[in-house]
């Protein structure tokens, strides 16, 4: 049987440990702490990167300069 890949964001993502399973944010956004390698860079990897989608945070829209008023219209 074939497994489904489902892709929730482009497939050009670069690894980064900010986005790892085994990596939790520190206070600011350029350390990481690692479970396995200690406190890294938030956009370094290593071998054991695992990606985790739910680390992502979406860009934010704003809604008066991105939409217009036709988005709205059926």
């Amino acid at each position: 049987m074939f497994k489904v890949k489902l892709k929730l964001f482009n497939n050009k993502i670069e690894p980064a440990c900010m986005y790892c399973r085994f990596g939790k944010r520190n206070g600011d956004s350029e350390r990481v702490f690692c479970e396995k390698k200690g406190i890294v860079d938030a956009f370094s990897s290593c071998r054991r990167y695992d990606y985790d989608p739910l680390k992502r945070v979406p860009k934010k829209i704003n809604f008066e300069t991105d939409l217009s008023k036709e988005d709205f219209e059926i």
